[in-house]
């Protein structure tokens, strides 16, 4: 696992690069390929024109993993938008209620937490209960496929819910999107409207304070580049990332990383 994170890290790394049109980025995506044994599909995307820059299988369908909880937590902006959520409102839930990897959510059983506090842990902790209640209160997975497909989003699905939705079987259309896509639908969620100027801010601060990845990626970006992450892991080495990135501290670009069927646990 460390080693295909690493990969990722390294393929974003080269990624300021492009900015001189540099072949070095896809020369990365080909030696990642070949190192790994698996795919890897890639979108660099510039956030205010949305004009592809590097591009590698964004075509193709890769596991989302816990990615999707970003465009979830646009998905209860929206119904905030349309007054028919509150981010103040408490959600009270069960033991029963708990899935595996629940860090936040696990320690508030007594007394809840409100939408807003849930969308925060499912970004940047990628607390998985607290993206299962989330998405019962936006209709469940085809709940969320009928949102994506609203603000036109014809490929991305969601058809379980955590964990299951990281079964990443081989040619499992489940649960899976294309770079593209993903790419495509961050920009509208943070670009158009979509969402309304405040909960644009606040999907992407959520982004920011990512405490899962957010600190390692940083680390292999030049100084003062500006990172807004979220990661994915699933079964059969699947991975992911979909970030904003550019330099003077302003999110410029849209970056989406997946990687399926690698040998890794």
């Amino acid at each position: 696992m460390r080693y295909i994170r690493l990969c990722i890290i390294s393929l974003l790394a080269t990624l300021p690069l492009a900015v001189h049109a540099s072949p070095q980025p896809l020369e990365q995506i080909k030696l990642s390929e070949s190192q790994l044994s698996g795919r890897v599909g890639m979108i660099e995307m510039d956030l205010a024109s949305g004009r592809t820059l590097t591009a590698w299988r964004a075509d193709e369908r890769f596991p989302m993993m816990s990615t999707f909880k970003v465009v979830l937590c646009g998905a209860v902006l929206a119904r905030v938008d349309a007054g028919d959520e509150q981010l103040e409102r408490k959600i009270h839930y069960r033991q029963q209620d708990l899935v595996d990897y629940s860090p936040v959510s696990e320690k508030h059983l007594a007394d809840g937490m409100t939408v807003g506090e849930l969308c925060a842990a499912a970004i940047t902790m990628s607390d998985n209960s607290a993206a299962n209640l989330l998405l019962a209160t936006v209709g469940g997975p085809a709940g969320l496929t009928a949102f994506l497909r609203q603000i036109g989003d014809n490929v991305t699905r969601l058809d379980r819910w955590e964990t299951e939705l990281n079964e990443a079987l081989p040619g499992d259309a489940r649960d899976t999107t294309t770079p593209a896509s993903m790419a495509a639908t961050l920009r509208k969620l943070l670009t158009s409207q979509r969402l309304s100027a405040r909960s644009q801010r606040q999907l992407l601060q959520w982004m920011v304070d990512d405490r899962v990845a957010g600190p390692l990626i940083r680390s292999v970006l030049p100084a003062g580049w500006f990172i807004a992450d979220k990661t994915g892991a699933g079964e059969r080495g699947a991975r992911g990332i979909v970030a904003l990135l550019g330099p003077n501290n302003k999110a410029e670009r849209i970056v989406v990383i997946y990687l399926r069927d690698t040998p890794a646990s």
